[in-house]
């Protein structure tokens, strides 16, 4: 073990302390359940503190959702045996949200709680969210709009970076340690170019059309008949030597033009244009 995995594994006791106790306080809960590592983490981790009858996972279902993600959310709702359930969210529906400007994802969490607060309120509940300390650190409106709507940041409040909660899922056992981030399908889509369901399916059949060919973490980039792919740094030369049968893959999706990222997969990098467009 490394000095920073120990530092790691140091630190980590402490925090699980914290977030069992915040768990703890705050009673029976609905969680936002994505399928991510983090909201997998504090899914299981809050039904483990407070037992499954006092935790409800909720997982937001819309054409921003991979079908490939809806589908990890009830398989892990079947190994763990949550208490599990799917709500409808209309963020397509909302002009705001499909304009795409810098405060989209305001406008998605809007969505989302206007689903969780009844909810919660039926058994007085609280709202909890998997963010993490990290996340704080990039632009992430929803972050706002879920907190003024009055939900609850238990990661957060007890410290957790994504390190410690993919330490912490790993020390569980947790299959969704080492998962890879996997935002809403929107977040494929430059600020200022509007978000329709086509544009989502599409982006969405080309990115499991390249995962099909082993990729296991990407982005699909829209650019118009083009598309930006993204993969890990160690990945680009596997890319090459796959070249055909990628842009062959991607070119059924729809697209004309098929383009690799040498900066390598970045999550979030479209929001370094956000100074470029203005904000609702």
């Amino acid at each position: 073990m490394s000095i920073s995995e120990r530092t790691l594994d140091d630190t980590l006791d402490e925090r699980l302390d914290r977030l069992r106790s915040g768990l703890t306080e705050l009673g029976p809960v609905v969680v936002g359940f994505s399928g991510g590592a983090d909201s997998a983490f504090l899914t299981w981790f809050a039904t483990a503190t407070l037992g499954a009858d006092a935790v409800l996972a909720a997982t937001a279902v819309s054409a921003s959702l991979a079908g490939a993600e809806h589908a990890a959310c009830a398989e892990l709702a079947a190994a763990w045996r949550l208490r599990w359930t799917e709500v409808r969210t209309d963020e397509l529906e909302r002009a705001a949200y499909r304009r795409n400007d810098a405060d989209r994802c305001f406008h998605c969490k809007s969505a989302l709680m206007d689903e969780l607060e009844p909810l919660a309120a039926a058994t007085g509940a609280t709202v909890v969210l998997g963010v993490n300390v990290d996340d704080l650190g990039d632009h992430r409106p929803g972050q706002r709009a879920a907190a003024e709507r009055g939900a609850r940041f238990p990661l957060v409040e007890a410290g957790f970076t994504k390190d410690h909660v993919r330490a912490a899922s790993r020390r569980f056992g947790l299959v969704t340690w080492d998962k890879p981030a996997a935002a809403c399908l929107a977040s494929r889509v430059p600020y200022g170019t509007e978000v329709g369901v086509a544009l989502l399916s599409q982006v969405e059949r080309a990115e499991a059309a390249v995962a099909a060919l082993g990729f296991v973490a990407l982005r699909v980039r829209h650019y118009g008949d083009t598309a930006r792919l993204e993969v890990p740094l160690d990945d680009l030369t596997v890319v090459l030597d796959r070249r055909e049968a990628i842009v062959a893959a991607v070119h059924r999706a729809g697209y004309r033009y098929v383009t690799l990222d040498l900066e390598g997969l970045r999550s979030g990098n479209l929001n370094a244009a956000l100074g470029d467009v203005p904000r609702a």
